[in-house]
């Protein structure tokens, strides 16, 4: 029988997602392996892992994000049953570093997947209640069909890639 986790990862692949389970201690190398340079990002939400000593630049300025090939930041939450993250955003601007650049690196805890849009819903709304009422839910990379064929990269990221911090490994 498949695990929630199993479920999310299967959906992330099907709309194009890549992914790779990490444990905090091995994220570093992890994050290496995925990152395009020039890389920018916001500054992780989590107690167990950091941007800080990688090769990404936090806070850019607007040079540095119109440079960048590659954005990283977190997702608050996974929806197992569409491979869907929801992406806050926060005073530091971590959506510019999510939808500029052409490869966007999300970065979600196990321990923050839940099954279905019903349990997100549920979560979201103690969010909203408590003022973190802005976040943008994002399934794969952006894509248009608005002038004939499917476009990807139109109005955000190219290419999305998930890191997915294991529970078992902390």
């Amino acid at each position: 029988m498949a695990t929630q986790l199993d479920t999310f990862e299967t959906n992330l692949e099907t709309v194009r997602t890549d992914v790779t389970r990490t444990t905090p201690a091995a994220f570093q190398e992890t994050l290496a392996g995925v990152i395009d340079h020039p890389a920018v990002g916001a500054s992780l939400p989590f107690e167990e892992v950091t941007l800080e000593g990688t090769d990404v630049t936090l806070e850019p300025t607007p040079d540095q994000l119109r440079e960048a090939t590659c954005g990283v930041t977190a997702a608050a939450l996974g929806v197992a049953d569409y491979g869907s993250v929801v992406l806050e955003s926060t005073p530091a601007g971590a959506e510019l570093a999510g939808l500029f650049p052409d490869r966007h690196v999300i970065v979600v805890r196990e321990r923050d997947l839940v099954p279905d849009m019903a349990a997100a819903f549920e979560r979201l709304g103690d969010r909203f209640r408590d003022g973190r009422d802005d976040a943008v839910l994002a399934t794969g990379p952006s894509a248009t069909a608005d002038m004939g064929a499917l476009v990807y990269g139109v109005h955000g990221p190219r290419e999305t890639h998930a890191i997915v911090l294991e529970d078992n490994g902390e």
